[in-house]
């Protein structure tokens, strides 16, 4: 009976601990595998708010359904602004697609950020033909608005409002509608301020998604 309870430890430990010493790196392997996804949430950093960049002036637009949007029915929503114009063939296929992008990545994080794609040609980029846009490109119209309005109107929002160059419609070379624009994506907050511009490739994506949460909570804790 003693040898058999002498011998019992080791049926139970035994090889844990032979198995430890002849590959001690397997099982700093498996510790990462576990340890390092359960800390992952409490060490994510939330950056500092950016610095408030210009105001907004007000404007009055028209968005895919034929509905008025002004800057007073963005008040109080922090949202991220692009530019593009739905005949474009080279950079607002890029754009759109990095707010494809943020749509997906904050609609799967529940974070109450609006997006809106303004049109730099909106004389062709009509309601229906935004909406069209929209659809294709899989929009959720409770978080991603396409606006247009007055040419005079949206030009004097692009240059003057969000500060950005603006070239005149023409066709190019190979024969296709060419409008030169900004390509960044800007990070609006819910005074209708500019909180910075961010480019739109995967590392632009990645900052604005951040900011973006920054000054959410910098509007909450203002509120209390």
């Amino acid at each position: 009976m003693s040898a058999m309870a002498d011998h019992q430890p080791e049926l139970e430990g035994g090889w844990l601990r032979r198995a430890f010493m002849r590959h001690p790196w397997w099982f700093g392997i498996a510790f990462g595998l576990v340890f390092i996804p359960a800390i992952r949430p409490l060490t994510r950093h939330i950056p500092k708010p950016p610095p408030v960049e210009g105001q907004l002036p007000a404007f009055a637009l028209v968005d895919s359904r034929g509905q008025a949007v002004t800057d007073a029915d963005l008040r109080g929503t922090v949202w991220i602004a692009d530019f593009v114009f739905t005949s474009c063939p080279s950079t607002c296929p890029l754009v759109t697609a990095a707010m494809v992008r943020l749509q997906e990545r904050l609609a799967a994080a529940d974070i109450p950020v609006q997006l809106v794609t303004i049109t730099v040609d909106p004389d062709n980029d009509t309601p229906a033909v935004l909406a069209e846009y929209a659809a294709k490109h899989g929009a959720d119209p409770t978080r991603w608005r396409f606006l247009t309005g007055e040419h005079a109107a949206v030009e004097a929002l692009v240059t003057q409002g969000f500060r950005s160059a603006l070239g005149d419609r023409r066709v190019n070379a190979a024969g296709m509608i060419d409008i030169a624009h900004t390509t960044k994506l800007v990070l609006i907050d819910g005074q209708g301020r500019l909180r910075g511009y961010y480019s739109s490739d995967e590392l632009g994506i990645d900052e604005i998604y951040h900011r973006a949460q920054s000054v959410l909570r910098e509007a909450r804790e203002a509120r209390t």
